[in-house]
């Protein structure tokens, strides 16, 4: 017997919900019809089948909480199959309540799926609490990297969260173990970044002149928190957030992280990895930690401050240092 043909689409009317009052009518389309691409999507918004309160709006509509929004009949990319949707995951919390949460994000997990990986923290977190109405990213970690990561609960939130990362009006401090002893006079690190990327998508960040057409300026501030004899350990407070900011500046000083994949000291990490570094001690990630955020909450406006201590063999790696440095002659 003939499988049964799938139904045609049909249009819907979807009635904007009050915590996403405020969203732009493009955005809002793109969320609820994952799968379809961009260009899809503004096209049938710039053809008029897109209709709020039956009447035409542009991308850039503001909508407003009881809005009604017609979408037009649009064939939906088929659901991911059961292996390959993200399995339900927890993580640990650092702070949580009805607007956001905090969560110490650990080193290899990326923050959402996307350039060859299948999900993220923002994918499993949705899968564990599917009676979240509203989880976004407020913003975004190297998969690499681990620490405090914030995602709100409430539109909001969001909107509040990303203005204070905007306006540079958040506190963020990274440990990184940089290879060599790091000048102690060397405390501002103000050298511009231009990001690419190559026919795969790969990004690459490189320094650049200030006034090069394509450079970002980028500041970070750096504090010897540990020396060791071969290497320091730091913190690395950055005023702007661009990506790969901390990787490339301390690259761009002399100094590269420990375990850095794309920026470090490819050999040095191979004898981390296979323990040959430190009397047989494995290291196999990049040392960079996001330990400390602070911010405004989004809706008391007090002030937090949330600390991640150091992971497991982040601080083994150091208790190591410190006492083959304390054993050296």
């Amino acid at each position: 017997m003939p499988a049964a043909a799938e139904p045609a689409p049909a249009v819907r009317t979807v009635a904007v919900d009050a915590e996403y009052d405020g969203q732009r009518l493009d955005n809002f389309l793109l969320r609820e019809l994952k799968g379809v691409p961009k260009t899809h999507v503004y096209r049938i918004i710039r053809s008029g089948e897109v209709r709020v309160n039956k009447g035409r709006a542009a991308a850039d509509t503001r909508l407003a909480g009881g809005d009604l929004v017609r979408v037009p009949p649009v064939r939906m990319a088929p659901p991911a199959a059961a292996a390959e949707a993200a399995p339900p995951r927890e993580f640990p919390i650092l702070f949580e309540d009805e607007h956001l949460i905090a969560i110490d994000k650990p080193s290899g997990t990326a923050v959402h799926g996307g350039s060859g990986v299948s999900f993220g923290v923002i994918e499993q977190l949705r899968r564990s609490r599917p009676e979240q109405k509203y989880l976004e990213l407020v913003h975004r970690l190297d998969r690499e990297t681990s620490g405090i990561l914030l995602l709100a609960k409430r539109r909001s939130a969001l909107v509040a969260l990303q203005e204070q990362f905007r306006a540079r009006e958040t506190g963020k401090t990274y440990a990184a173990l940089v290879v060599g002893r790091w000048p102690a006079k060397l405390k501002v690190i103000d050298v511009a970044l231009h990001k690419t990327a190559d026919a795969a998508g790969e990004r690459r960040v490189y320094p650049v002149a200030d006034d090069h057409p394509d450079g970002q300026r980028a500041i970070s501030l750096v504090r010897i928190a540990q020396q060791f004899a071969d290497t320091t350990l730091l913190d690395v407070t950055i005023k702007t957030g661009r990506t790969h900011q901390i990787r490339v500046h301390l690259q761009q000083a002399g100094h590269v992280i420990v375990g850095d994949d794309r920026y470090g000291d490819f050999a040095l990490n191979r004898r981390y990895a296979r323990g040959e570094a430190l009397a047989g001690l494995r290291f196999e990630r990049m040392f960079l930690h996001a330990r400390q955020l602070a911010f405004d909450h989004p809706a008391t406006g007090a002030r937090l401050e949330l600390v991640a201590p150091l992971p497991p063999d982040c601080a083994a790696l150091v208790a190591a240092l410190a006492r083959q440095t304390a054993a050296s002659p």
